[in-house]
């Protein structure tokens, strides 16, 4: 389902802007349909009134909870079934922060991504996507949704930005803690700058090796790590947002002396920060994590180099943190059925 089809209906259903705002926020943000002065008969059509239990009951039910899985570091990993029976994942963040997923499954093929091993199923819809943020905020509060779970962004791109559209307006998220994450897409730097809601962006590096990098994301777009900086300073300097590097930091691949010199060497004098992350394993993969005592190097290195670095703790790495670990562990038991190849 998309929110433009959701419009739709309430414009059908007799709604002015003005009541299908107010619908929306108390989807979107968990709010009661009244106010403390006004009940939902004073101030909604009659038919829209009347439709209002059905309509908000099926935007609820996009989205259900199947499984949750605490992580000592306070994030959790929600296991969320969506309504034809496929599951994505969804990570509650700390420090009031979410992670959503944009497809069932991954076309980009990152070596290193449990997602990305059986290809894409199907595009979220726009009203799927913010489901999720509708269903962690009835669990904890949610500041900061970053697009960074199952899929990639820029290749379900109208609905992903229809989705922060919402969430930046009647979702009362700050447009600056919507973080967009792309491999890199050309049309990403065509489409953001003209959209109402301009989200920050996180861009995966993991490499400044052209070569290194086709072999690490097999079917992204073949933009070099140099040109994908180039693109991302020019919207960084048009937003005033900082662009965020993703570097998941992988031993004896990209945590080299030679790829320190490529960071510094690309980000010298650029508006942006190198978030360095240790890998979360994935059995079966043949990749570790390095040291943390060489991850902490490598960031300190880069700080007296200039950049800006920080060095994260992978989030949920003791409940299979990675994405897709959790949806690909589940099917695996049979707890459902293999997502039909037509989807």
């Amino acid at each position: 389902m998309r929110i433009q089809h959701i419009r739709q209906r309430l414009r059908d259903l007799g709604a002015l802007p003005c009541h299908e705002g107010r619908v929306l926020r108390v989807w979107a943000q968990g709010l009661s349909l009244g106010t403390k002065r006004l009940r939902a008969e004073d101030f909604l059509p009659l038919a829209l009134r009347n439709a209002m239990p059905d309509l908000l009951a099926e935007l609820r039910g996009l989205a259900r909870l199947h499984s949750e899985h605490p992580g000592e570091d306070g994030s959790a990993r929600l296991l969320l079934e969506l309504t034809d029976g496929q599951t994505v994942e969804s990570i509650l963040l700390p420090r009031d922060g979410l992670c959503v997923s944009t497809q069932v499954g991954c076309a980009v093929g990152c070596v290193f991504c449990m997602t990305g091993r059986n290809g894409l199923r199907r595009q979220l819809g726009s009203a799927e996507i913010v489901a999720q943020v509708v269903l962690a905020r009835g669990r904890r509060a949610v500041k900061k949704v970053v697009f960074m779970g199952m899929g990639e962004p820029a290749h379900n791109l109208d609905n992903v930005l229809e989705a922060i559209d919402l969430l930046g307006a009647e979702g009362g998220i700050g447009h600056k803690n919507l973080v967009f994450s792309t491999v890199g897409d050309r049309r990403v730097f065509e489409r953001l700058p003209q959209a109402t809601v301009k989200p920050a962006l996180a861009l995966s590096l993991h490499t400044t090796d052209a070569a290194l990098r086709r072999r690490l994301l097999p079917k992204a777009p073949d933009i070099t790590p140099t040109e994908l900086v180039e693109l991302g300073e020019a919207y960084a300097r048009s937003t005033g947002y900082p662009i965020q590097y993703q570097w998941t930091l992988l031993e004896g691949i990209n945590d080299t002396d030679a790829e320190l010199e490529g960071i510094a060497r690309l980000l010298a004098g650029k508006y942006a920060v190198m978030n360095l992350i240790p890998y979360n394993s994935v059995d079966g993969f043949g990749y570790r994590r390095p040291s943390w005592e060489r991850a902490a190097e490598m960031a300190r290195i880069l700080h007296r180099q200039g950049i800006l670095t920080k060095l994260r703790h992978s989030a949920g790495q003791d409940v299979e943190g990675g994405c897709g670990q959790l949806r690909a562990r589940t099917l695996a038991k049979g707890v459902f059925p293999a997502p039909s190849q037509g989807l």
